[in-house]
């Protein structure tokens, strides 16, 4: 006779292609019924090999390589990259440098933030809601071509300083939009933050303790959800140390906390773009760059995603012996396992883009 009492156990690939995932993230989970016991995360599909490129290409060229890690996070890597370079050749950049280099980042940030918001509208299938954030996203990446000329890939940041400058018209446009932007985004923001519908699918959805948060390693939004206050832009590199703000934090750990932290972050985001402008220095966008880096070091910053490190070893050649980037994906994959275990099949797309994946900027 049968026992009807032992569940069959499954295994299911999820990923790399599926219509929810804006990235191919692998997963295979261990299924009883409809429920998640265990996922087995697999990176590697997309690897490119970018960093083996400092060999090829000299350390100024190597920003442009450096910031094609990924388009959405571009100007972060780059930036991430020439600060450690910086750093190896003791160069100190011009303040007006600095306010356009943070001004830059909080404008990533929210074209980050808001294509994130719009992918996960998708994975509800709120198709309207979707449309309209992605619609915001589109009067962010107007002001960045305004003022880098590209959407997606900027290349402004070089070694000792940037590549353009932008004029008092082009800074009187930005702030200008960020008032249309602020406005514009509460329609948006309070249906993810106060609609019936979309709290049902994500409150209690995914928790993660402020503990396990921290064991694991997690990073960014996904680590500050759970309670957790860190953020590196409170080391003040760049312009940081001379704006005010705080990170924002929730302490429900859930699903909705980290939708919550991420929209905060879009307002925040806002008024650090504000403050830029309104403190932003006169003068030169570079120093003077001399000879070959020689020496090692490694930067860190604060992604839209996360805590990202740059580590650059150079040789006093034009080459550099190494370059190694750790994304913010790879720190919170260890958590997004822990939160999936227990959940139901339905949200397990949910909860991946919850932490935000980016798996070409993972797999260099």
């Amino acid at each position: 006779m049968a026992d009807n009492s032992i569940k069959k156990i499954s295994i299911v690939p999820f990923g790399p292609q599926h219509p929810v995932l804006p990235e191919p993230i692998h997963l295979d989970l261990v299924l009883q019924d409809e429920k998640v016991i265990d996922a087995l995360p697999s990176i590697g599909f997309v690897h490119r090999g970018l960093e083996k490129l400092v060999e090829k290409r000299d350390f100024q060229d190597f920003v442009l390589v450096a910031e094609r890690t990924c388009g959405i996070c571009s100007f972060g890597h780059g930036l991430g990259y020439v600060e450690a370079v910086e750093k190896i050749m003791h160069l100190e950049t011009t303040p007006r440098t600095k306010y356009l280099r943070t001004m830059w980042a909080e404008l990533g940030r929210m074209h980050n933030h808001l294509m994130w918001l719009g992918l996960l509208a998708d994975a509800f299938g709120f198709e309207s809601l979707f449309m309209e954030t992605w619609r915001l996203r589109e009067k962010v990446l107007d002001l960045l071509e305004l003022t880098t000329g590209g959407r997606v890939i900027f290349s402004v940041n070089k070694v000792g300083g940037l590549r353009k400058d932008v004029t008092k018209g082009m800074l009187d446009t930005i702030m200008a939009g960020m008032t249309v932007l602020t406005k514009e985004c509460r329609v948006a923001t309070d249906t993810f933050l106060g609609d019936r519908d979309v709290q049902s699918r994500m409150r209690g959805v995914g928790r993660l303790s402020p503990e396990r948060a921290e064991e694991l390693g997690c990073c960014g939004p996904f680590l500050r959800a759970s309670g957790v206050r860190r953020d590196l832009r409170l080391l003040g590199y760049e312009a940081y140390g001379e704006l005010q703000f705080e990170p924002i934090v929730s302490f429900d750990g859930d699903c909705y906390a980290r939708c919550e932290v991420r929209i905060k972050e879009l307002y925040q985001s806002m008024d650090l773009v504000r403050q830029c402008i309104e403190k932003m220095p006169d003068g030169p966008i570079e120093v003077p760059v001399k000879g070959n880096p020689n020496g090692e070091y490694m930067a860190r910053i604060e992604q839209p995603r996360g805590e990202a490190l740059y580590y650059v070893k150079a040789n006093g050649t034009k080459f550099l012996t190494r370059y190694r980037n750790r994304t913010p994906t790879y720190s919170n994959i260890p958590g997004l396992v822990e939160t999936i275990k227990g959940a139901e099949l339905a949200d397990v797309a949910m909860m991946i883009l919850t932490i935000d994946p980016c798996i070409s900027c993972t797999e260099r």
